[in-house]
């Protein structure tokens, strides 16, 4: 894949070129955000990865032009690789459509499921970091419909967010995907959402309701 890479911090973005060129990806890689705007414009890459914050302002300059990225490119798989959860812009990012990510760096366990996570989203998946996914929900009033739901419900919803099928999902709570398909009918049926096919489209349906 053409992967435009912007990343401030010298040390992590040689480090990224390292990883994505080992797994024969080429690497055009930038330090601010108009520079990333630019080289996207220059010819559209295969996957954008962006931090939040970066020059000029170091705040949420990454996050914004890739909003931006979005709306001239629709579709532009774009992974979002930053120490902050940016609530304000985040959520409108997610809302986009499929192709998008936003993982934690401090979490990203190891190579592999960093690049697990950018193929997915190259390929049109919603990858999502579940601190992210957290504090998202987290700026819901007490009057949140997500209130109605269990325990076990609040898990299988945070694991849809994250753009697991059921399948995976029944894998990592150890149960049936019997029961999954029941916990997300009732997700659905609580939220006030109809169910959908596919999966990374539910997820965005469910973080659109819940941002509200």
């Amino acid at each position: 894949m053409r992967v435009v890479l912007a990343e401030d911090s010298v040390l992590l973005r040689e480090g990224l070129i390292q990883i994505l060129g080992r797994f024969g990806h080429e690497t055009t890689a930038v330090a601010d955000a108009p520079a990333l705007v630019a080289a996207v414009a220059a010819g559209p890459p295969d996957i954008v990865v962006t931090d939040v914050r970066m020059p000029p302002g170091h705040r949420d300059e990454g996050l914004r032009a890739a909003l931006e990225l979005r709306r001239d490119h629709p579709g532009l798989p774009v992974l979002v690789l930053s120490q902050y959860v940016e609530r304000s812009y985040a959520a409108d990012l997610l809302q986009t459509g499929g192709g998008i990510g936003y993982l934690l760096k401090d979490r990203v366990g190891d190579i592999d499921e960093f690049m697990d996570g950018l193929t997915r989203v190259a390929e049109g998946g919603t990858v999502i970091d579940p601190e992210v996914v957290r504090r998202l929900l987290s700026g819901r009033h007490d009057g949140s419909p997500l209130r109605r739901l269990t325990d076990r419900e609040r898990q299988v919803l945070e694991l849809m967010a994250e753009g697991r099928s059921n399948g995976a999902i029944a894998r990592r709570l150890v149960v049936t995907e019997a029961a999954v398909v029941k916990h997300v009918g009732s997700i659905f049926m609580k939220l006030d959402l109809p169910p959908a096919p596919d999966d990374h489209r539910r997820v965005l349906a469910v973080l659109a309701h819940l941002r509200g």
